[in-house]
């Protein structure tokens, strides 16, 4: 069983940065395929970025291309999501996940492990 707890969340003005964290309570974090996605308000889970085990493959969706940079230290079983650039229609509540192969991946369904979800605010 693999537990994630997402940090880092809260209220930016925008154009400003957040920075959030997925802690992974896993030992075999390296193993895992990575992912953030978000959910708006009356609107659906989406796909928002994802790594691979080793960082040599990284996906985002385009809305957040060139903003939004995914990380992952694997020797503190962390994955992180740097957004810079932040606007209003970022505003969600974002999700860690995780998928316990190495092949990424960019819907929902594909990935096995979730965190609970932690609020970002964009104000305008």
């Amino acid at each position: 069983q693999v537990q994630l707890v997402e940090s880092g969340g809260g209220l930016v003005q925008a154009g400003g940065s957040l920075r959030l964290s997925c802690a992974a309570s896993v030992s075999t974090f390296s193993s895992h395929t990575m992912g953030w996605f978000r959910q708006a308000p009356g609107k659906e889970r989406e796909f928002v970025a994802t790594i691979s085990w080793s960082g040599g493959s990284i996906y985002y969706t385009d809305s957040v291309e060139g903003r939004f940079t995914v990380s992952r230290d694997n020797a503190k079983n962390t994955v992180y999501l740097q957004m810079n650039s932040l606007k209003p229609e970022d505003t969600a509540v974002y999700y860690c996940a995780a998928r316990n192969t190495v092949v990424v991946a960019r819907t929902t369904g594909e990935y096995h492990y979730w965190g609970q979800g932690i609020q970002v605010t964009v104000s305008s």
